[in-house]
């Protein structure tokens, strides 16, 4: 089954693509321009985009080239057929690694002809042992799953408005729980041990004292990602959100504040603890900048070491982190602590901020977490609640068997 080019380009360029070549039929062209008027709708936060943007790609190409249909004639039946597509599909439409999907030439941008629907990945550990990933082994897991539905549906209901299509065939599936495994209880929350946390902060302690030059802005970084909560999306520079000093202010009560734009694109104000403020206070002396911002500084919060202007590559922060969890890592080892190594060399930066919840769940009002954390709804904010589970399991530990 041939793999044809993609579709959509990036944010940037979207707006001026025009049909592509690939779009043979009559139908191909109608239905690009819808799914481009629907994407162009989701440009000012650049992982909603990128995500809405592969779910449509692929439906398209599947409904294109595998079932020779136009999005008007998609029905509920055809879902299932799509979803098992998805589940297994042939192995030229999978890659090993995310490539751009157009390159720059002396022709100007074209379509990459080492772009793939679908992407065979493994773990960070299995990374890091050696491993490699393979195409034969490609699964589709069950928050990918999920990511179909979710945003098919939103795309069909657009369509709706429109009045390009009649129904939405992913409401019409009445049992969506058969395509997915149902959990009792709360779900696991991915986060370090106190012990492993108390191992990366001394780290990021000893590495900003080795080499201050890079390593006092890791130290504030990783103390922002905690004790705030902060997403990794919030921490670098963008279209939509740039974080500055002066984004941490204070109040008429002599209250420190840190604003934010997060997920949703939603603004929201976050209680500064004295030992945040501490951190800031000290990476801003690194800087050479008074103790404590000034009302509208502009200096980026993350600055590019090498260069002028903020941090713009969630990429980057990563790199800077894992660096950080690396160096815990050898010391642990060092320190014979096996049991706590194998959390941590899966841990990712999202893992930071799920630790700073749990551990402020236990002492602070969860409505005050939720909102410094940004969650829609305290029920979100309940899932890092684990007093009871050790509760439930204090009382079951001395069970007998005889």
């Amino acid at each position: 089954m041939a793999v044809h080019p993609p579709l959509f380009d990036t944010r940037e360029f979207i707006k001026k693509q025009a049909v592509p070549d690939t779009c043979a039929k009559p139908f191909h062209a109608t239905d690009f321009l819808q799914a481009k008027t629907f994407l162009l709708n989701y440009l000012h936060v650049e992982a909603t985009f990128n995500a809405y943007r592969r779910e449509v790609e692929r439906l398209l190409h599947w409904l294109w080239f595998v079932a020779d249909k136009s999005l008007t004639e998609l029905k509920r039946a055809d879902i299932d057929i799509y979803i098992e597509f998805c589940q297994n599909p042939p192995l030229n439409w999978i890659g090993l690694k995310k490539t751009p999907r157009f390159i720059e030439t002396t022709e100007g941008r074209i379509a990459s002809n080492q772009w793939r629907p679908f992407v065979a990945t493994i773990s960070k550990k299995d990374h890091k042992d050696g491993k490699f990933a393979n195409i034969k082994n490609y699964t589709l897991s069950e928050k990918a799953l999920r990511e179909i539905f979710t945003i098919i549906s939103s795309f069909f209901n657009f369509l709706i408005e429109e009045e390009y299509v009649q129904i939405n065939p992913i409401a019409q599936i009445r049992q969506k729980s058969r395509y997915f495994r149902k959990t009792q209880g709360k779900p696991k929350v991915r986060r370090l041990s106190e012990l492993q946390w108390q191992y990366v902060i001394e780290t990021a302690e000893l590495m900003a004292i080795e080499n201050p030059l890079y390593h006092e802005r890791t130290l504030f970084m990783m103390s922002a990602l905690y004790g705030m909560y902060l997403r990794i999306s919030e921490l670098a520079a963008s279209t939509r959100w740039s974080p500055k000093m002066g984004d941490f202010y204070c109040d008429q009560d002599r209250l420190w504040w840190f604003v934010t734009v997060g997920k949703g694109n939603k603004e929201r104000h976050i209680a500064v603890s004295d030992s945040i403020l501490k951190a800031l206070q000290r990476y801003r002396t690194f800087l050479e900048l008074s103790s404590l911002p000034p009302l509208g500084d502009k200096t980026p919060l993350f600055a590019k070491t090498r260069g002028k202007g903020p941090i713009t590559s969630t990429s980057y922060i990563r790199k800077v982190v894992q660096s950080c969890f690396d160096r815990a890592i050898l010391r642990l080892k060092e320190d014979h602590l096996q049991d706590e190594i194998m959390a941590l060399e899966a841990a990712t930066v999202h893992w930071l901020r799920h630790t700073g919840i749990s551990e402020d769940v236990k002492t602070r009002p969860r409505e005050h977490v939720r909102d410094d954390a940004g969650h829609s709804s305290s029920a979100i904010t309940d899932k890092y609640i684990d007093i009871e589970l050790r509760e439930r399991h204090a009382s079951a530990k001395k069970k007998a068997l005889s």
